[in-house]
Parts: C-alpha cells; structure tokens; sequence
C-alpha cells in the first residue's frame, strides 16, 4: 500500500514527530540520510517535526556531518547523564527516545546507503492512517554487496535467517509474519515505548518485537514494504557476537514468562577462532535498560 504525502499530512494534525538515528562512525552516510528527510518531510512536506541524531561515542566526524545537515546531534552520555553509562545500539536508541520530543518516534540506521524519504513515510502511514495502531516495521529486500560491488539478492540478514527467524517460529509464531525481525527501521507512538524495556546491545529489536506482542498484541503491530534496503556488512565474526547477544535476549524474555526453567543461568562466553586458529573469548551478554516511563515515575516521586 502506498502512503502518499499529500493524504498523510492532513491525517499528523497536532501529532509530532520524530526521526531517531543512532550513529556511531558513520560520517560517510548519515549527513545524506538526514539531508534526504529535511529537505523532503520537513522544508517540502511538514511531516516530520524534529531530527535526532544520537551520536554513540563516534571517532569521526559523524556528529559534524549530520549537524551540518539540519539534526540535532546530541551525545549519548548526554542523555540522563546520572545514570551508569552502558554501551550498544540498544543504548543509543533508549537514550534517543529520552531525547525526543514527538507522539511518534520513527527509527531509522545511519548506515542505509539507499535511502529515501519514503523509509519514514511510510514507517508513519499506519500510524497516521489509523489510530488503532501501535508499532509498524519496515520490510524489505536485503541484498549482500560483495567487495565486488555487486547486489546479490537474498545474501543479506544472515543473523535473521539463521538466528532471529528460528527463534521466533519456535517460541513466537505469531511474529514469523514479520520479514525483517532484526531491521533497524520501525516506528511507534511514544507512549507505549516508554512502557518496555531495551536491550543495549543488538538484541534490541528482538527484544522490542517480543516485549510488544506482549504489550499491545498482533492486531496493533503492523508492517510496510519499503523496497529495498542496501547498508554496510559486518564480519562473520561480529555476526557471531550479534547472534549470541540475540539468542540471550530470546532467552531473558523467555525466563521473564515462565516459559523455561533452569537451575542455572546460561554461559554469556563465546569462543571465537581466527583465520589463524588463535581464540577469543569475547561476552555477550545484554543488559537492559528499564521502561522509561518507570525511571520518570520513580524521579517524580523523588
């Protein structure tokens, strides 16, 4: 379905918005993406009210670029700073949902090397369109580009394929629907994702798909297709890691409803081999950060 400009803008009336990104060293794309949305649904069409650029103790210029571009960048140790600073993607987008402003915040990677305007329109479509829904995740094609240069078309999400999608079908069937579980693109109204948790490493997504079913319920999660989404690759190594941390979260949510009954905790260890046959123990465990409405209740009462 196609979410036009013209029958979305009348559908905001006084809702806000906000477009979240967190970056960390990614200077080569982010100043482009946020260029895209302020020239296309902020200067042309005045669908989005702000630009947050959360910078995750990036090494370049990131922070530069995408100020220059129109954002707002603000540091993620700058966000409620009295609290024990933690690391991850996770991280960056609990403390970009801190900082915005918007009823509805739209999610968006930093790294997307294709993107258009219509990743955030159409992620707001369902939720401008009709007020039942809660949540709208982006679906589409992720081809892998080799050191060639060349697309190659389903080589892309390896860790959903291998990881998320069994998992999901195993202990969340009514989730399978969802093509990209792991996708850094989604939007939801602010108020229920101040109400559940966030991993701070790559399980983020996993963990915020299962902890909204829970929530809301499938009738209020939606889905777009958004084309087809290009972005940098990680080695097979960081894959790894990000698959171990997946498979914890999938693991903590299970513990939390009952579902699985251990006498003791799983190893949070992974031992990884180099080309060379030297070894790495690297941990992947995940903390979480808690709602954010509970942190806002428990300053309040403060």
């Amino acid at each position: 379905m196609q979410w036009p400009l013209e029958a979305l803008l009348p559908a905001k009336g006084t809702t806000t918005v906000s477009v979240v990104l967190p970056a960390r060293d990614e200077e080569s794309t982010v100043g482009d993406i946020v260029t895209v949305i302020r020239r296309d649904l902020v200067e042309r069409t005045p669908l989005v009210d702000e630009i947050i650029v959360v910078d995750s103790n990036s090494t370049d210029a990131t922070a530069v670029r995408a100020a220059a571009a129109g954002a707002r960048v603000v540091a993620q140790g700058a966000v409620l700073p009295q609290l024990p600073p933690l690391t991850g993607k996770g991280e960056a987008l609990w403390k970009g949902l801190a900082a915005a402003r918007g009823d509805i915040i739209v999610f968006v990677d930093a790294d997307l090397r294709n993107f258009g305007s219509h990743f955030v329109s159409g992620l707001l479509g369902p939720l401008l369109m009709n007020r039942n829904i809660q949540f709208v995740k982006a679906a589409y094609e992720r081809p892998f580009i080799g050191e060639d240069g060349v697309a190659r078309r389903g080589g892309g999400g390896r860790v959903t394929e291998l990881v998320a999608r069994p998992l999901l079908n195993m202990f969340w069937p009514e989730l399978s629907g969802f093509a990209q579980p792991l996708g850094g693109e989604y939007a939801a109204r602010r108020e229920i994702l101040e109400q559940v948790p966030f991993v701070t490493e790559y399980g983020v997504e996993f963990g915020l798909l299962v902890d909204l079913l829970h929530l809301v319920g499938l009738d209020a999660m939606a889905q777009v297709d958004l084309g087809s989404r290009t972005h940098s690759h990680q080695s097979v190594a960081a894959l790894g890691r990000m698959a171990g941390q997946i498979m914890a979260t999938a693991w903590s949510r299970l513990e939390r409803q009952g579902r699985v009954l251990t006498s003791e905790p799983p190893s949070h260890s992974l031992l990884q081999f180099g080309l060379d046959g030297d070894a790495e123990l690297v941990d992947v465990a995940v903390a979480e950060r808690p709602p954010l409405a509970s942190l806002v209740l428990e300053e309040d009462v403060a």
